[in-house]
């Protein structure tokens, strides 16, 4: 890794999803542990960065008066109250949301100050260094902080610059999405248990199965019905499959779960 951030980076809340993006981070070696300032309200969470190496702060204040790029990874229904935490810190700094339903601007309306801030939509892939990340490109912040956004999250996963307007499409798409990959594995893999497959040999075939056509996918380029007709043989085993697909009303399906989060993911930034 060529490409380094020299500014100091701090993270309000330290979960799942913080804990996954600090850590790809600094495994990156895009900035070093020493760069990193955290406080989560779980004692648990910071007794983990504590033993991680990165710097364990008191308060959220502190977080944003020590560091310049400021992560907010709390969950949507405490951000109001957390950011009240911070008081003047934010004023001038840039801020990253990875909280979903929250607009940029309904950020900006909790924070005492003017900070610059950049709505993000990341997914729990990052967790294994695979998530896919969508970025606000109509964000107020300054070029050079957005080449520093991207490149703290290329090590996750891919990057996409989208307008703010169509966050919740992507919420529908790959925020939710990994859950509906996970439903698709476990339907696989039971009809592989139901033919008389062992259970875990069942998941680990369907499981690699899935992951091996997505990185065919993303090396190739190929459009996904072409990699469809490579599989299915006239009067073979696999057309006879995408019948009873077809015919159980699969795409439509999934095109109606990516279209009712989007609409949720839209009502929650109403709220």
């Amino acid at each position: 890794m060529s490409e380094k951030i020299t500014k100091r980076i701090g993270f309000i809340g330290c979960g799942n999803m913080g804990g996954a993006i600090l850590k790809g981070i600094v495994q990156s070696g895009i900035a070093q542990k020493e760069q990193i300032y955290v406080y989560d309200i779980s004692e648990e969470a910071q007794e983990a960065m504590r033993a991680y190496g990165v710097r364990v702060m008191v308060n959220n204040e502190q977080v944003c008066k020590a560091a310049d790029i400021i992560f907010l990874a709390v969950k949507p229904q405490y951000m109001k109250e957390t950011l009240a935490t911070t008081k003047r810190a934010l004023d001038d700094k840039c801020v990253i949301s990875i909280a979903a339903g929250l607009s940029a601007e309904r950020i900006r309306a909790m924070i005492d100050g003017k900070p610059r801030v950049l709505r993000t939509m990341p997914n729990t892939p990052a967790m294994v260094l695979s998530g896919a990340f969508a970025l606000c490109s109509d964000c107020d912040l300054t070029e050079d902080e957005k080449k520093e956004a991207e490149l703290l999250f290329q090590p996750l996963g891919i990057v996409e610059w989208v307008p703010e307007a169509l966050i919740d499409a992507v919420c529908g798409v790959s925020g939710s999405g990994p859950a509906y990959v996970a439903m698709f594995i476990e339907a696989m893999a039971d009809g592989g248990v139901r033919e008389g497959l062992p259970r875990a040999t069942a998941y680990k075939l369907a499981a690699q199965t899935v992951m091996g056509t997505a990185q065919m996918y993303l090396e190739s380029g190929m459009h996904p019905g072409a990699m469809k007709d490579m599989v299915t043989s006239p009067a073979g085993t696999t057309i006879e499959g995408c019948y009873a697909l077809e015919k159980g009303g699969m795409r439509a399906a999934v095109m109606d779960a990516v279209h009712v989060g989007a609409e949720k993911s839209r009502e929650l930034g109403k709220k």
